[in-house]
């Protein structure tokens, strides 16, 4: 029997440009290339920026509320030194102003004396109870403090016995209160006044922070949705929508709520924090020049030096006046300048040699005298730092821990819609 053999016709190749059934699909169908990977990674990416602009939120505007809180303290702490130091200027200045009396000083001004130095120095232990960081300067105040004091009483026994040693012993105390307590107190004023202001920059930088975070996350769920909708042909995800309306509101209400804020506490700031500043620095110089007003008497013809101090003192304290000074009493500037001319005429007695008639128009008790003029001057400066430190505590007020909250729970809300959105469209490939 014979077998016959049929050959094999091999097949032929495949035409160019055909492509097999077995051929690679466009897209992986596999890892986070693949859409049901991109579709996990992404929503990921949506859920992680809107929750952390909520928290992010939630955290600004708590430190927000602090830094708020800090100006307000900061600012309490300033006027209080100013306050300290007001006080045993004005002490010093009765004093000075007291013994230009022979023997026994007025009961007035010895009253007014001993009453400044004991509101400074209970100032200046409530500052070192409420100031922790200033307490060992304070300290040392309190410690020139009693060496001014002490002085004063010996330049008092002096002066009533007569002798002339009763003036150095006086210039000496008003020495320790001009080189060392007053710049000390300088010192610690001129770090709140730094602590202010660093403070008063991260209330400003809240609300650029949250509207700076909003706007990044809208950019990434904005990215998100246009992927979204190129891989699932499907132009809007609700999810995806939701969180973006969230993240919006957050930065919308955040900018709103901190940007109020920060602009009450910057015109704060800017309006009744300097003007309290201003008239505590001028309540201060004329209590100076007062006491120069004194020395210069004391020294008998060779007080040019605390005349010349005199008029430096009552420049710059008008200057403040008629600046910041201003908003809280108009009248301040006019006041000062009655006090002023009454000072010239006691310049203008002592200058042609009246040396007693410029003493006893110093220490006059007529309501037109200096004495009179520069009460009411003292009394109304008192009133008006008074009156602007209480706006400012007023004033300095936070936006509130609910709102911080709000946004919060926006962000999270916001979060939970993103994932929820896009596992409807993980499921389709399942």
């Amino acid at each position: 029997m014979t077998t016959t053999v049929v050959p094999t016709t091999p097949s032929a190749p495949p035409a160019p440009g055909a492509t097999a059934s077995s051929a690679a699909p466009d897209r992986p169908t596999s890892g986070w290339r693949s859409t049901p990977g991109g579709l996990r990674l992404w929503g990921a990416v949506a859920v992680l920026v809107t929750a952390l602009a909520g928290l992010l939120a939630l955290w600004t505007t708590t430190n927000q509320s602090t830094a708020v809180a800090g100006v307000r303290d900061a600012a309490a702490q300033l006027v209080g030194l100013q306050d300290a130091r007001n006080q045993l200027v004005a002490a010093d200045a009765a004093a000075t102003t007291a013994f230009l009396v022979g023997g026994l000083e007025p009961t007035d001004l010895r009253a007014g004396y001993d009453a400044a130095v004991d509101a400074g120095a209970h100032a200046l232990t409530l500052l070192a109870a409420s100031g922790p960081e200033g307490a060992e300067g304070l300290a040392g105040v309190s410690a020139d403090l009693t060496t001014y004091t002490g002085l004063v009483e010996q330049a008092r026994a002096n002066n009533r016995q007569g002798f002339p040693v009763a003036s150095a012993y006086l210039e000496e105390a008003s020495t320790v209160l001009r080189e060392d307590i007053v710049p000390a107190l300088d010192e610690l004023v001129a770090a709140e006044q730094d602590r202010v202001d660093g403070e008063l920059r991260l209330v400003r930088i809240a609300a650029p922070l949250v509207i700076g975070t909003a706007f990044l996350a809208l950019a990434v769920l904005v990215g998100v949705q246009v992927w979204v909708a190129r891989r699932t042909r499907r132009r809007l995800n609700a999810g995806l929508v939701g969180a973006t309306v969230a993240v919006l509101v957050i930065g919308v209400v955040g900018g709103i709520t901190l940007g109020g804020t920060s602009s009450a506490a910057t015109r704060v700031h800017d309006e009744a924090y300097a003007a309290t500043v201003a008239t505590s620095q001028a309540f201060a110089l004329v209590n100076d020049a007062r006491s120069m007003e004194a020395f210069t008497l004391i020294r008998r013809g060779s007080g040019a030096a605390y005349e010349e101090s005199f008029v430096t003192s009552v420049a710059d304290a008008r200057t403040a006046l008629e600046g910041d000074g201003a908003r809280l009493d108009g009248s301040l500037v006019d006041r000062l300048d009655a006090w002023v001319a009454a000072h010239e005429q006691v310049r203008a007695l002592d200058d042609a040699g009246d040396w007693d008639g410029a003493v006893a128009l110093v220490t006059s008790e007529d309501p037109g005298a200096p004495p009179a003029l520069f009460d009411d001057l003292s009394t109304t400066l008192a009133a008006a730092v008074e009156t602007g430190g209480a706006d400012v505590a007023d004033g300095l007020r936070g936006g509130g821990a609910w709102v911080g909250w709000l946004l919060a729970a926006l962000g999270a809300g916001g979060a939970v819609l993103a994932w929820t959105g896009l596992r409807a469209r993980r499921e389709e490939y399942r």
